[in-house]
């Protein structure tokens, strides 16, 4: 192995342990480390979190942000695109099976379709022919599945170097990284490389949404929480969510006026009592 190959390596191996949220495809993490004055009733653990999110975002602003920069800048786009689908295909195995085990029969072997398509056509997923044919990427990770089959949330967790998680979704992680790129691997080394070029990759195409971020939080934790919270709760109900009235149970806040009654019919109205 040459210099530079091992110095291109030893920095893939940092970023890789420096990746703070690449894992959950969410926004980079922010710099606050002040505790919001009121507690959220999904983030039981707040202080906690907030000091594992500084962390991880100090590893991001000095390792996996400058990485992925100069990733994006020395890296032609098209061969960027390859690497992206080639990344994504190997996850739309994970969507099928997860499509499956929600009981979405037709879409799972649709993502089924679409990986075979994009395997066999697309040079082992390097192209995307699949989305030409009308086969759209569906999502669907074990952290939904286990929503599906009625596994609560459990409390909101920043976790060290893989970002905003819930417990459910830690747990459905765990699962997920079963199928993933790396174990094509023949080697743990050839495996770390992969992982780590799937984190640049990742990291790359979030620069500009990360600057936006960084622009219009001003507490940037609370608002990544309730973003992952959000978005997570909109992906496990394929974007249409049932409505919750967060007021219903909120004694401090006013109550609508009750509805005017409507005067009874004059048929309804009793008799005057006759005068004595």
């Amino acid at each position: 192995m040459t210099a530079t190959s091992s110095a291109v390596r030893a920095s893939l191996l940092a970023a890789a342990l420096a990746a703070s949220f690449a894992m959950t495809g969410c926004a980079t993490t922010a710099r606050d480390t002040q505790p919001a004055a009121a507690v959220s009733p999904a983030d039981p653990w707040e202080n906690w979190n907030r000091k594992v999110y500084a962390f991880n975002d100090g590893l991001d602003q000095a390792v996996v942000k400058p990485v992925a920069t100069v990733y994006r800048d020395a890296v032609p786009e098209l061969l960027r695109t390859g690497v992206s689908n080639f990344f994504g295909n190997i996850g739309d195995i994970g969507s099928a099976v997860n499509h499956l085990l929600q009981g979405k029969i037709g879409s799972g072997l649709e993502m089924g379709f679409r990986f075979l398509t994009n395997t066999v056509m697309g040079f082992a997923g390097v192209l995307d022919p699949a989305t030409e044919f009308g086969m759209l990427r569906r999502n669907e990770d074990f952290g939904q599945t286990l929503a599906v089959w009625g596994v609560g949330s459990g409390p909101f967790v920043m976790l060290p170097l893989l970002g905003p998680s819930t417990v459910r979704d830690t747990f459905g992680l765990v699962a997920d990284r079963q199928v993933s790129a790396s174990n094509l691997a023949a080697s743990s080394g050839d495996a770390l490389a992969i992982t780590s070029l799937e984190i640049v990759e990742l990291r790359a195409s979030l620069l500009d949404a990360t600057k936006l971020f960084d622009q219009i939080a001003l507490d940037r934790y609370s608002f990544l929480r309730d973003g992952y919270l959000q978005r997570r709760r909109s992906d496990i109900y394929d974007g249409a969510p049932p409505f919750i009235d967060e007021f219903a149970n909120d004694p401090t806040e006013p109550k609508p006026p009750a509805p005017l009654q409507k005067p009874a019919p004059a048929s309804q109205v009793p008799a005057p009592l006759p005068k004595k």
